[in-house]
């Protein structure tokens, strides 16, 4: 004796609710992650290439008021902007911070430029560097 299926016959009635919402749920998916991927596109492009200026800090040498900094930056030809160094003490605290102005058609400007500290600082490091 066999035993009926409880399947419906393919087919015979349409789709069952659950293919409509498999179905919803797939394409509700693909949406969002095409939003995303558009976001994170956005972003990357306006961090790569509208950067007019960036800088690293090559080397430094501190003494008990003041911290020398070596900045190599790098900017489009033209732009203008600053770079904002600071500098810390050995428990942590900031004993100094500055901004730094890059203008000219130079490209690359590799400078030592000073920070006046209120203590010894220990450490030389660069926050960040925006155009005008």
């Amino acid at each position: 004796m066999s035993t009926a299926s409880t399947r419906l016959p393919e087919g015979r009635y349409g789709r069952s609710s659950d293919d409509v919402a498999d179905r919803r749920l797939k394409i509700t998916g693909v949406v969002l992650g095409a939003l995303l991927l558009a976001l994170v596109g956005y972003f990357a492009y306006h961090y790569v290439v509208k950067s007019e200026i960036s800088a690293q800090v090559v080397a430094f040498d501190a003494s008990d008021s003041a911290v020398k900094v070596h900045l190599e930056v790098h900017k489009d030809s033209g732009a203008s902007g600053y770079c904002t160094v600071r500098s810390q003490a050995a428990d942590g605290s900031e004993v100094g911070r500055a901004d730094f102005r890059f203008t000219g058609s130079a490209t690359e400007i590799d400078r030592v430029v000073t920070l006046r500290t209120t203590a010894r600082g220990t450490t030389a490091e660069l926050l960040g560097c925006h155009a005008d």
